[in-house]
């Protein structure tokens, strides 16, 4: 006797369940698939509920995660359930449509997070393949793939990438400050790895003047095997005196370094010769545009920003209103937990932010990561 169709609340179970493999899957295309977004895809026996593959955009951005996984069902995917966080894309670019390969390859129903907000597409690829007689079911999971997309959707959108906020405090609340080139260190070894694997995510990674000089950081992923994942590196700096001596400059060639900065003149020369990305970007009451310096990054393809300080960058980015998520790492005080009060106040006094909301927390070793998040409002599905 053939299974029973599944009732509509087993179904919701079933397809909540689903795309939470595939966001899963986009995840690991975090940091490595620019300009493109990270898009993951599952595709499902209905009956058995069986996983038949899966799929995630491949580094570089193509191939994009639905012909991964259509590659991977081979002929099992006729009849089968797709579930894809991002909507299959309907035109002719560098690849072929997904949205013809999701027809091509006789998938029967497509369950689909989010629509895309990119004007090529929006809407044209879910419509295209209900046209066909597939059956779709929008919205599953939308938030969670919103977040994941967002670099995506704000550079389509603000011409700008998804920018991350990056503070380390200890347990005083205060920010440390490194001395004689050195950064100093308030968290454990467990909160740093995180925040290496937050720059493994990133498409770039950016800095003050201020920091290259106390730190003289070389802003790297340093975690085992995932080195080749170190980002794009920016550095703001009205003035450029100086910089040449730091290991950003000096490192140059092992991976972009990026210098947005008004001056010019032999410092900015000697930066270039190094292999230093000059930037010219304007000053407004004395400080660097930054809406000018978003927009050169989303232009160039950056769509993950992480901004890891200090102070000064921070508040900047807040007065402007530039910012998505801050990701704040605080030491436990005699192993008490951060309270969100204290971790609230904490924002504001470092960098003047307020009103967010805290979309997640955790336990680091002796520290605490708390994730704070601007409200986004109505989410497109």
């Amino acid at each position: 006797m053939p299974p029973k169709p599944p009732t509509a609340g087993d179904q919701q179970r079933i397809d909540h369940h689903m795309m939470g493999i595939a966001l899963r899957m986009a995840r690991r295309g975090l940091g490595r698939t620019a300009p493109n977004p990270t898009v993951g895809a599952v595709i499902v026996e209905p009956q058995t509920g069986e996983v038949i593959a899966r799929g995630w955009t491949q580094p570089g951005g193509r191939p994009h995660a639905e012909p991964v996984a259509l590659a991977q069902a081979g002929a099992r995917a006729r009849g089968a359930t797709m579930y894809v966080t991002l909507e299959p894309c309907s035109h002719h670019g560098k690849t072929p449509p997904c949205s013809d390969a999701v027809l091509a390859a006789g998938i029967a129903r497509l369950v689909v997070s989010l629509q895309d907000p990119d004007p090529r597409v929006s809407g044209r690829g879910l419509e295209q393949i209900r046209r066909a007689g597939v059956a779709v079911t929008r919205g599953i999971r939308a938030e969670e793939a919103h977040w994941l997309t967002r670099g995506h959707i704000v550079r389509v959108t603000e011409r700008r990438p998804f920018v991350q906020l990056k503070i380390a405090v200890g347990a005083d609340g205060k920010v440390p400050r490194g001395t004689g080139g050195a950064p100093l260190f308030v968290t454990g070894a467990e909160a740093r790895a995180r925040g290496h694997l937050m720059r493994a995510e990133a498409d770039a990674i950016l800095v003050g003047h201020g920091t290259v000089r106390d730190d003289d950081p070389d802003l790297t992923c340093r975690l085992p095997g995932l080195a080749e994942r170190s980002p794009r590196r920016v550095v703001l700096a009205a003035d450029a005196a100086g910089l040449a001596e730091n290991r950003l400059a000096r490192g140059a060639g092992l991976g972009p370094v990026q210098l947005f900065t008004a001056a010019a003149g032999p410092a900015t020369q000697a930066l270039s010769a190094l292999g230093v990305e000059i930037t010219p970007t304007r000053l407004v009451a004395g400080r660097l545009w930054l809406p000018d310096v978003l927009e050169s990054l989303a232009q160039s393809g950056i769509t993950r920003l992480l901004v890891e300080g200090g102070p000064g960058v921070w508040a900047s980015f807040v007065r402007h209103g530039l910012f998505d998520e801050v990701v704040l790492f605080q030491a436990r005080d005699g192993g008490l937990p951060v309270s969100e009060n204290g971790a609230r106040a904490v924002l504001q006094a470092v960098a003047g932010i307020a009103g967010l909301d805290l979309a997640e927390r955790r336990r680091l070793g002796g520290d605490d990561m708390l994730v704070f998040r601007q409200r986004s409002g109505r989410v497109s599905v």
